[in-house]
């Protein structure tokens, strides 16, 4: 346990909410650490001790998080290798073109793993504020920044991929086999 200059933002953080605030300590938990910052600006910060004793709700944002990193990781190789400026691969437009598809799904599926990971982590943090407790309100945690960034995050990798999508082939095979039926035929046919 020691001080850490600049831990990572918070996914939850305690509340102020109430009548009076108990401690001159913010306590900020999120899917890989705990922090307490006090008011004197040192910062302290734990990794969670084990993986099995974590709640559902934080293994399972924990699994998603990884497998949308994963998933990013190989849609950006794959949009990079289908993108047209590129020489890496087939030099075939329409074959580039579902490349850059593919890659374009991989995003959009990452950004849908994010936002399931974050999405299901405030619903806890939210059942936990609201739930009957003896544990004082101003006691209890809410949102942190965190959150609100992986739900941007989460939007920004689907419009992304999105907008990778739309460079679908479909439109580029139609007009190839258009010129190729318009071309006049070098055979000559007698009758």
């Amino acid at each position: 346990v020691g001080g850490s200059p600049s831990p990572s933002p918070p996914s939850l953080q305690s509340s102020y909410a109430g009548d009076a605030i108990i401690t001159a300590v913010g306590l900020h938990e999120g899917l890989w650490m705990s922090c307490a910052a006090q008011s004197t600006g040192q910062v302290q910060c734990r990794l969670h001790d084990s993986l099995l004793s974590l709640d559902v709700h934080i293994q399972t944002s924990r699994a998603l998080m990884v497998i949308s990193l994963l998933l990013g990781f190989f849609g950006i190789i794959v949009s990079v290798v289908g993108m047209k400026c590129t020489k890496v691969g087939e030099e075939d437009p329409v074959t580039k073109s579902r490349i850059a598809v593919a890659g374009g799904i991989l995003f959009i599926l990452s950004g849908l793993c994010t936002l399931a990971a974050v999405s299901l982590y405030a619903t806890q943090v939210t059942y936990e504020f609201f739930r009957e407790s003896s544990v004082p309100i101003n006691a209890r945690y809410e949102f942190g920044s965190a959150l609100f960034v992986g739900w941007g995050a989460a939007s920004l990798t689907v419009l992304g991929g999105s907008l990778l999508c739309c460079s679908c082939p479909a439109k580029e095979r139609r007009g190839q086999q258009y010129y190729r039926q318009s071309q006049p035929s070098t055979t000559r046919e007698y009758v």
